[in-house]
């Protein structure tokens, strides 16, 4: 059973107004219901509820309940006007975001039935059931004065956009607790010479919290002399129902990326992988160069599993897969291959691993003759990544650290290149020739992540959850 993340929630208002209002915080309160129980439905997150904060005692306790219970995230539902003083301790104390709801029960306020009341005290009480704004400016002044970081979500309780918002915030926040704790293994070396691709792990792992493993060839050469004639057998059948696998290939082949297959879901196994990046040569007929000129197909299983894996040992788009499989959008390796001006688009693909989930039909397992640029030969992949809304995203490192870089488009139908590669279109409403230019001028590696689904806004909440910058292109 999935474990749901943990997101806080408490109200805020101000003691005072109780015993003068009748009715009112039964109000207040039931606003706080409403929004912990959509949250919990359309969220999946378990909510922490810290109630009605109200003095600066309530806060204190607030705080420790948030820190006890380690909530990823905390909503902070603005009720009526409160004491930024009762806030700021709550801020002050919890190690994650604040999301500030300014969120009025309704669109407007029904002026006639107020002004009819025929009771000041009663008329305002109303009022200050509709008086989330008041604060609003208040709580960021104190916040902006003390360092701390946040966002408003503002419109009213039963707004379909307010709910998109809350939702992505969860999203996001489920997003980086996953990353925290995910294991990224590194199998190989870099690509000699690919400058762009080298990274720095520790800043990597500063920045998610990401552990990284570094794997020996030897440890999986070890497995797959381990690898059972039915291990392989039950392997190829995974083959048969994942891929389409096309009758030019060898049996040879295809027992050769099976037993590959078998013994990457061991290593994946033995270290709890939840990624890897990978690069191997070796020396002409050597046994690692066997292994790494048969792990196409398998690790295109694994990344269609939530596993993804990138090629040529490129960790940031590693990093970059794995976020976009969770955030259910897929994740699939690619370089830009062509740019197409007469049809305005540009073509991304690679020579594998592919994301098979996100696939314009059956994935199709084929030969090659030779893979460009590096040694060998053996089976790869040709796939097209569905068509429709599409959003890129690279993890990239400049000078001031890791940020992201990532654009919407969609992936159309029109001719693309069968060499046994991912191979799609892109469209970006910006133009071919705009979007090539200012892609490469933010300076990403040259690889990037594509997932399905407009979904630029929940990273652009990533990052902010992860304090980094991003550079969004369209």
């Amino acid at each position: 059973m999935e474990n749901k993340i943990k997101i806080g929630l408490f109200a805020t208002g101000l003691d005072t107004y109780w015993g003068q209002f009748d009715g009112l915080l039964d109000s207040l309160l039931s606003y706080k219901t409403f929004i912990k129980s959509n949250i919990e439905s359309k969220c999946n997150v378990e909510v922490v509820d810290a109630g009605m904060v109200d003095n600066p005692s309530k806060a204190l306790e607030a705080a420790s309940t948030f820190a006890r219970e380690e909530v990823e995230l905390v909503f902070l539902y603005v009720s009526t006007y409160c004491l930024s003083s009762t806030i700021l301790p709550v801020a002050q104390r919890i190690n994650c975001r604040i999301i500030i709801l300014n969120l009025q029960p309704v669109p407007a306020i029904d002026y006639d039935y107020i002004n009819n009341l025929g009771d000041k005290g009663k008329m305002t009480g109303h009022w200050l059931a509709h008086c989330q704004a008041c604060s609003a400016p208040e709580i960021a002044n104190v916040f902006n004065r003390s360092g701390l970081r946040y966002e408003f979500v503002t419109g009213y309780l039963q707004e379909d956009c307010v709910w998109t918002d809350i939702v992505g915030w969860t999203e996001a926040a489920r997003v980086k607790h996953a990353m925290r704790n995910n294991r990224l293994g590194i199998l190989g070396h870099y690509y000699c010479g690919m400058l762009d691709v080298y990274t720095d792990t520790t800043r990597q792992a500063a920045t998610f919290g990401t552990h990284i493993e570094l794997l020996e060839m030897c440890e999986l050469k070890m497995y797959r002399d381990r690898v059972t004639e039915s291990e392989i057998l039950a392997k190829l059948h995974e083959f048969s129902e994942k891929f389409d696998v096309l009758p030019e290939c060898e049996e040879y082949e295809l027992r050769r990326a099976a037993q590959t297959s078998v013994a990457l879901d061991m290593l994946v196994k033995a270290h709890n992988l939840g990624s890897m990046a990978y690069y191997y040569e070796g020396v002409n007929g050597n046994d690692y160069e066997n292994i790494v000129t048969s792990v196409i197909a398998g690790n295109t299983l694994l990344t269609g599993k939530n596993i993804p894996v990138a090629g040529e040992c490129e960790v940031k788009n590693a990093q970059a897969m794995k976020i976009m499989s969770e955030f259910g959008s897929g994740g699939s390796f690619s370089e830009f291959y062509a740019m197409d001006f007469n049809d305005d688009v540009i073509l991304l693909g690679h020579d594998g691993p592919a994301h098979f989930a996100i696939s314009e039909g059956r994935v199709k397992l084929v030969p090659l003759p030779i893979y460009h640029g590096k040694p060998g030969k053996g089976l790869s992949i040709q796939m097209t990544v569905r068509h429709g809304d599409v959003t890129l995203l690279s993890v990239c490192e400049g000078n001031d650290g890791v940020f992201f870089l990532t654009a919407e488009g969609r992936s159309v139908e029109g001719p693309v290149l069968n060499i046994g590669n991912t191979n799609s279109r892109y469209r970006f409403p910006i133009g071919a020739r705009q979007f090539m230019d200012a892609w490469s001028k933010a300076g990403p590696s040259h690889h990037t992540a594509i997932g399905t689904g407009h979904i630029a806004d929940k990273i652009t909440k990533l990052a902010f959850l992860l304090n980094i910058p991003v550079v969004r292109i369209c």
